[in-house]
């Protein structure tokens, strides 16, 4: 069984995006013993995409398309599919009836381009889109290779694939047994260091497989495996995450695609009942914003601190002029001192402070210089220096998860610095 993958949109031409989707779809694939040969890539145009698509059909028993399925005028790939193996679309009147909801939900005017997102081939199977609005589908064709329709945002297609596209294909294609897979997220690793350490697994991977993905500022790993029972799924997937925990468990913090890091930090608080604080510089708040989308987080968190300039460190944490005079607003006494401040502020089991260099120069430290403080309960208040980036946004977010983490570590009683 050979399938070929075609991934469209001119802006993965340009090189404005890293096609990230293609390699993923290959190693699912893998799992159902479909194997993929070409991978082509091709721009938002009509009748190049027809000629890919009359390539692939030369070659493969099953052409797998990503992207472009939204509702703009270059989302043309639907439209050509179905031109291209002679069927009519129609709309599937739950997502229709989703992409209504949201629309008056939000009071936004609806126009006729977003009803698009609906269309699925007429004798096609539709394929549940969770995280957007763009339905996906597989057409078995009678006269030529099946056709798979993916949509092209990672967070849409990847769920729509492990949990819809994967068990179509299995069923069609008479696959015995079942599909089942497992996430597992990491934190404080990058994927290519991950995929290092983990390159002896992942290299000689049959059944399951391991396939890592990139989020924003994490990775991902997702375990598939194939059995004919559930019971044997599982017992070979927790046979190869305790090979996986043996290499990296140290960075791991929780499971599932919708899963945090705030969530994960946020029921060991709540479980442990120790209150939180945090005094904030340059993240402006984004910390207690993050930990503020928890459910039920107001058991633990009663409020905090952002002292921006050191006027307001000095106000609002009774910091000592002369400390910040003497050692400087990025350093790691200020970081210590403010963690300090806040924690007698609020009278918490835990604070955590955030001083640092967003964008620009300050202090003859570069962007990206951050120092995160970090008092817990009677112990000696700590501070981590961290060097992230250049982009100004990035760094809060990266600072973010980073004491973030550092609170998970210290509540686990794990060491606190191990990026990598």
């Amino acid at each position: 069984m050979q399938a070929e993958i075609i991934a469209v949109g001119t802006e993965i031409l340009l090189g404005q995006i890293t096609d990230t989707n293609s390699p993923l779809v290959a190693r699912l694939l893998a799992t159902l013993d479909i194997d993929t040969y070409y991978q082509t890539v091709v721009g938002d145009n009509h009748e190049r995409l027809l000629s890919a698509l009359d390539i692939a059909s030369k070659r493969a028993d099953l052409i797998i398309t990503i992207g472009g399925l939204g509702p703009t005028p270059d989302d043309l790939t639907k439209q050509t599919v179905a031109e291209f193996v002679n069927q009519a679309l129609v709309e599937d009147q739950p997502a229709l009836a989703k992409i209504v909801d949201y629309h008056e939900q939000t009071h936004r005017p609806m126009s006729d381009n977003n009803r698009l997102q609906a269309l699925y081939m007429a004798d096609g199977e539709p394929l549940l889109n969770e995280n957007g609005f763009a339905v996906g589908c597989f057409y078995a064709n009678p006269t030529g290779p099946d056709v798979l329709l993916l949509p092209g945002p990672p967070w849409e297609l990847e769920p729509m694939l492990v949990k819809h596209a994967l068990p179509v294909l299995a069923e069609h294609y008479q696959q015995s047994g079942m599909l089942l897979s497992r996430v597992l997220r990491f934190y404080g690793i990058g994927e290519s260091r991950l995929v290092t350490q983990l390159a002896r697994l992942i290299d000689d991977q049959t059944n399951p497989t391991v396939a890592p993905y990139a989020k924003a500022h994490e990775v991902t790993l997702r375990i598939t495996a194939h059995a004919q029972t559930k019971d044997a799924a599982i017992k070979l997937i927790d046979e190869m995450e305790v090979e996986i925990m043996a290499e990296v468990g140290e960075y791991f913090y929780g499971y599932g695609d919708d899963f945090s890091l705030e969530a994960c930090v946020g029921e060991l608080l709540i479980n442990s009942n120790l209150h939180i604080t945090a005094a904030e510089s340059m993240t402006a708040g984004l910390f207690q914003s993050t930990l503020g989308k928890v459910p039920g987080i107001s058991q633990v968190f009663d409020g905090g601190l952002v002292t921006y300039s050191p006027a307001t460190k000095i106000a609002l944490l009774d910091i000592k002029p002369a400390l910040i005079e003497q050692h400087g607003v990025v350093s790691e006494a200020t970081a210590i001192a403010m963690a300090q401040g806040a924690k007698k502020q609020l009278a918490a089991d835990i604070a955590v402070s955030f001083t640092g260099v967003a964008s620009g120069e300050l202090e003859g430290q570069p962007a990206g210089t951050v120092w995160i403080g970090l008092a817990f309960q009677d112990e000696p208040v700590e501070a981590v220096v961290y060097h992230f980036g250049t982009e100004r946004q990035k760094n809060r977010e990266r600072a973010v998860m980073a004491g973030l983490d550092m609170v998970r570590r210290k509540i686990l009683g794990l060491p606190l610095v191990a990026h990598k």
